[in-house]
């Protein structure tokens, strides 16, 4: 097995506040420890309404909880891409959830495992809902594997920290194995980090935990849950930014990050582009230009609008944020 900063490390799975700044295997392990491994849309939209996503026990749960709902759901010209927009961002984080939670059963019973990348900013919040009876209590936490795709380099401790961010308010909630979640080593510079995780992922992809992409060679993540910035940017991939048109990496450093702090790690695009499902969850008046532009295709279309999925690519937008299509 090769060796790496990566491999074989071991941080302190508990408040961030108490996590260490030197890694070691520890004698026994045991859930106090989070191991990292070794190493052309249409403008045009058909509004239609929507049934529940996913099939099973989990839409018979929700069947009355969406009689209440408000959804207005827009289907792109590509069958890949559908738009879904809710009158209340509650709504949109129950459906968000449910969305999750069906494709957690899916790979669960298919595969055993089930990839799963997050962001930072307000994507953890729109979370809230897993871990919350009925998902809380029915989601195979066990087979979860948990990846950043972008994260800032700075102490896992520090309020920039996305690793802090989902912890706080997702990971201490949940029974996911600490050696299945895969955070950066903070403790190297972004370029060594970012390589770091790279090495990383590539020995999940040998030991068969992500799968790899038939079309592109790239790991294949079973869902992306982003967010997006107001100026249209995802993960750590900035309008203008060189790092936009990177085709070979898999994980690249920043370092002029256009938004502290600037030294950054994040997924390129032939990753993210490479899911099998992504959800990008966008809200508030403050991103409608950039949601328009990013659907439409219109004027300098931001990164957002490169996003693209194998199987499934999902807006989920309050009313602010799609007022502008």
């Amino acid at each position: 097995m090769a060796s790496s900063s990566c491999s074989l490390r071991s941080i302190l799975f508990s408040s961030p506040t108490n996590l260490r700044s030197n890694y070691s295997l520890p004698t026994s392990f045991s859930r106090n420890h989070l191991t990292c491994s070794v190493s052309s849309t249409a403008s045009r939209f058909e509004s239609f309404s929507v049934s529940s996503i996913g099939t099973g026990s989990s839409r018979r749960l929700f069947n009355t909880r969406r009689k209440v709902l408000e959804v207005r759901s827009m289907a792109t010209t590509e069958q890949k891409q559908r738009v879904e927009t809710y009158n209340q961002e509650e709504n949109l984080a129950v459906d968000l959830a449910k969305f999750t939670a069906d494709l957690s059963d899916k790979f669960c019973k298919e595969r055993g495992a089930f990839t799963v990348v997050v962001s930072g900013g307000s994507l953890i919040k729109s979370l809230r809902k897993l871990v919350e009876p009925p998902f809380v209590d029915s989601i195979d936490w066990a087979r979860w594997h948990f990846f950043w795709v972008d994260e800032r380099v700075v102490p896992k401790d520090h309020e920039d920290s996305n690793y802090k961010l989902a912890y706080d308010g997702f990971l201490s909630k949940v029974s996911i194995p600490p050696g299945n979640v895969y955070a950066i080593n903070d403790s190297l510079s972004a370029e060594a980090a970012a390589d770091d995780y790279e090495t990383c992922l590539k020995h999940l992809v040998k030991t068969n935990i992500l799968r790899t992409s038939e079309t592109t060679g790239f790991p294949k993540f079973d869902v992306m849950l982003l967010g997006m910035g107001p100026d249209g940017h995802v993960a750590s991939l900035f309008p203008g930014h060189g790092l936009c048109n990177e085709n070979k990496k898999w994980v690249v450093s920043i370092t002029d990050s256009p938004k502290p702090p600037p030294e950054r790690i994040t997924f390129t695009f032939p990753v993210i582009n490479s899911s099998a499902h992504i959800a990008l969850v966008v809200c508030g008046s403050g991103k409608a230009d950039a949601v328009q532009a990013a659907l439409k295709k219109t004027g300098n279309v931001p990164p957002a609008g490169s996003v693209s999925a194998e199987e499934e690519l999902v807006w989920f937008l309050d009313i602010p944020a799609a007022s502008k299509l």
